[in-house]
């Protein structure tokens, strides 16, 4: 066999690349890969992506277009090349050109915040390295991206740290193909960079070191700092102390919500996991250490230390970082504590701060102090949260180190903009093959959440080229991410989608179905507004992209005074009665937590029928059986005694899991069946009178509920033929739950379709609005 002899024409072919390829290192990758192989041309980055010209041999350049994909940078994500064949130029040698600002509408992608490499903090440990201890060490494989880029191409000038002058030592490793930080956009030392200051009110500003050294005996000392990340501004005190921890409690008006810790490391994380705190496997210890570091919901263990409780008071989770910035590498350094609250700095309900000044303000009611830089943050973003479920990652809080990653879309999609819902808001923009969802925006009872939704808006229309032509929206007529966009709408078409349509679509469209075949959708949450002007929240959908029918539902139970009795589950468990015919028994939980004013005025209320709008809401159901179990009677956030209750399950213990007598009675009414739930009240209400264990009551219900999913989604089957079930909505947050449920269809030969991509509450409301809205111009 012989081999053909190396081609002697030179060869010129230009290649575009497009994808996760700015801000990754791409550039200095084709400029070594070019130069290794032996080629001539050019690099730059264009609103599209990656434009680079390469000469040489054939094989060369056959080489280059196949590495350019296969050897990519390791933060890179190639999702198109484009070649064209050009004329020879002859002119040697290899360049990065500067970047190409095109005219059109950009459309490359904009990495997400990264948490720092280990070659950075190696550096940042050593004391003969010039960034020793430098609070914003960075290179081309870590660091902040997204929330400091202010327009494309992703070069310096068009990030934050455009306000910092590169120092000699800098502009020598930046133009230095052979470094680490060759073409690294934030890269700073301690001569060039932004610089930390302390403000103590009364006190001289610190700033450096000395701020840095007296941040950490604050700390130590029970103070209460506001400190600025990548994203925006944290709350942070010693986790450990209890007083600290309460003071910072009653400050925010946080209500017994659990507080997220950041811990010094692993080895931390290990010694509560050997001490019986938390449980901690290989698969969290993977989340924990990558590069996108979230807040990890890691379920508790048997032993439940002391100093922890007043951080997440009776949670069947315990949410945990590591450090994803040097700042907070430094922060955590022996001596000192080893285990921060480090929430976000806002009162609850408000964005997250960003804005110094505004920080200066809007926290000092909260703080002690401010740790913070004038590095400027362009881009609010915070922490991602994410829980475990069957070792399979379930998003919980899709923001910090995710967005602005796009979601692939099984549909192609017109340019627009779904509003998602008014909790946990996330909007999305597509256009074409892909959904772009924004952080984590917050609640829209708010001025200032409107704003922050307008600004987010704009800056990831911006950054992705998309020009909304159709605006989707919740269909519920007080939704006030309806109204908002409705006004600002121009003339633009604003369509309406069914809530939990919405949430049925999204997991749907996380999986690549194309909608051509229904699946059968468990939609379980708190509150969405169903066509028949009911609140919605327990509904069992045959569904597909065009539409949906009720297959089952939860029975209709009346909902008196609205958010009043979300607020107050016992209000919800007094409902519960009331629709069973069951007296209102003086020794119940829920009767004893009811002032008698209350109680007879909600009396007339129900009677009457005064502000009693049905509801078929499964997550009001759960606040009705934690109230009757004596859990939880007043909810301080959302979802309180829902997480309560599961928590009472798993402390239970899988070694007593009996239905005992708690069950549906399940009616077929015109074709839809119904999951009456006043026998499942009378059980637990003859246990509760029994004082048997809120646990025992916990697991109990949480085990009819299964039998339930497992009832209608057969009886479902064998009238439908559907064998394909998708669970969403913010009831399959519990993780109990959503692995019973999982585990018990596919017993019975169902596939289960659940969420990994986006959250399953509110917060995933948009993908699913966006495909609905998709196959409505089709």
């Amino acid at each position: 066999m012989t081999t053909a002899p190396p081609s002697a024409a030179p060869e010129r072919r230009r290649v575009a690349v497009r994808g996760l390829v700015q801000g990754v290192g791409f550039r200095p990758f084709v400029f070594t890969l070019a130069t290794e192989l032996g080629l001539a041309g050019s690099v730059t980055n264009t609103g599209e992506g990656v434009l680079a010209e390469v000469e040489g041999s054939h094989e060369a350049v056959a080489a280059f277009c196949r590495r350019i994909v296969s050897d990519a940078p390791p933060l890179a994500d190639v999702t198109a090349v484009e070649h064209r064949t050009l004329a020879p130029t002859g002119t040697p040698g290899f360049v990065i050109t500067p970047s190409r600002p095109d005219d059109g509408p950009h459309r490359t992608l904009i990495p997400p915040d990264t948490a720092t490499c280990t070659d950075c903090l190696a550096e940042l440990a050593d004391p003969a390295d010039r960034r020793y201890r430098h609070p914003f060490i960075s290179c081309t494989n870590c660091g902040p991206r997204h929330t400091i880029v202010t327009a494309l191409p992703y070069d310096r000038a068009n990030t934050t740290m455009a306000a910092f002058a590169m120092c000699p030592d800098c502009t020598r490793e930046y133009t230095d193909p052979g470094d680490r930080r060759f073409h690294a956009q934030p890269v700073a030392c301690h001569t060039c960079g932004p610089t930390l200051s302390l403000s103590v009110p009364g006190l001289p500003v610190l700033d450096g070191e000395e701020a840095l050294a007296e941040a950490r005996r604050l700390i130590a000392c029970g103070a209460v700092l506001a400190v600025k990340s990548i994203g925006g501004y944290h709350l942070a005190c010693d986790a450990t102390n209890a007083d600290t921890v309460a003071l910072l409690r009653r400050r925010k008006r946080r209500g017994d919500k659990p507080f997220a810790l950041m811990a010094r490391d692993l080895q931390q994380l290990r010694a509560l996991a050997r001490s019986g705190a938390v449980r901690l496997g290989p698969v969290e210890e993977e989340v924990l250490t990558g590069k996108v570091r979230p807040i990890v919901l890691l379920r508790r263990g048997p032993s439940r230390p002391p100093e922890l409780e007043s951080a997440a008071p009776r949670s069947p989770d315990l949410g945990v970082m590591l450090p994803y910035t040097p700042l907070h590498h430094l922060l955590l350094a022996p001596p000192g504590p080893a285990l921060l609250v480090m929430t976000s700095a806002n009162l609850s309900g408000e964005p997250i701060v960003t804005d110094d000044q505004e920080a200066l303000t809007r926290l000092a009611p909260l703080v002690d102090g401010w740790l913070t830089h004038n590095r400027a943050i362009h881009v609010p973003c915070e922490d991602s949260v994410v829980r475990m479920v069957d070792a399979d990652l379930l998003p919980v809080r899709r923001s910090r180190g995710y967005v602005p990653l796009p979601v692939p879309l099984p549909l192609p999609v017109r340019p627009a903009l779904a509003a998602g819902g008014d909790l946990k808001n996330t909007f999305a923009l597509a256009q074409d093959g892909y959904a772009w969802l924004s952080a984590h925006i917050g609640d829209m009872d708010d001025l200032a959440t409107l704003k922050a939704f307008d600004r987010a808006v704009e800056h990831l229309g911006a950054v992705t080229g998309v020009q909304p032509e159709v605006l989707v929206v919740d269909r519920h007529p007080g939704y006030r991410s309806a109204r908002h966009v409705r006004r600002t709408a121009r003339g633009r078409e604003v369509r309406e989608v069914q809530h939990h349509h919405a949430h049925i679509a999204s997991v749907m469209a996380e999986h690549g179905l194309d909608g051509t075949r229904p699946v059968l959708g468990l939609a379980f949450d708190g509150t969405g507004y169903g066509t028949d002007g009911a609140v919605w929240g327990g509904e069992v959908l045959l569904a597909d992209y065009r539409g949906f029918r009720r297959t089952a539902r939860l029975g209709y139970v009346p909902l008196p005074g609205g958010d009043a009795t979300v607020a107050r589950p016992y209000r919800m468990a007094l409902a519960h009665l009331w629709a069973a015919g069951l007296p209102w028994s003086a020794g119940l939980a829920p009767v004893r937590a009811c002032p008698p004013d209350e109680l007879r005025l909600l009396s007339q209320q129900l009677e009457r029928s005064v502000n009693c709008v049905p509801t078929s809401s499964m997550g009001r159901l759960f606040d009705a059986v934690s109230a009757l179990a004596g859990i939880c009677q007043k909810a301080g956030y959302e979802a309180q005694a829902a997480i309560e209750l599961e928590a009472a399950a798993l402390a239970h213990g899988p070694q007593d899991r009996p239905e005992g007598d708690y069950a549906f009675e399940l009616v077929d009414e015109d074709g839809v069946l119904i999951a009456d739930p006043g026998p499942l009240i009378a059980a637990v209400v003859a246990d509760a009178r029994a004082a048997a264990p809120p646990g025992l009551i916990a697991t109990r219900f949480h085990a009819a509920v299964v039998a339930l999913v497992r009832a209608v989604c057969d009886r479902s089957r064998q009238h439908h033929g559907v064998r394909t079930v998708a669970l969403s909505g913010g009831v399959f947050a519990n993780a109990l739950l959503s692995s019973a449920c999982a585990h018990a269809l596919a017993q019975d030969g169902f596939t289960v379709l659940r969420h990994r991509r986006v959250p399953p509450n509110d917060a995933g409301l948009a993908l699913g609005q966006l495909m609905v809205a998709a196959r409505a111009d089709t």
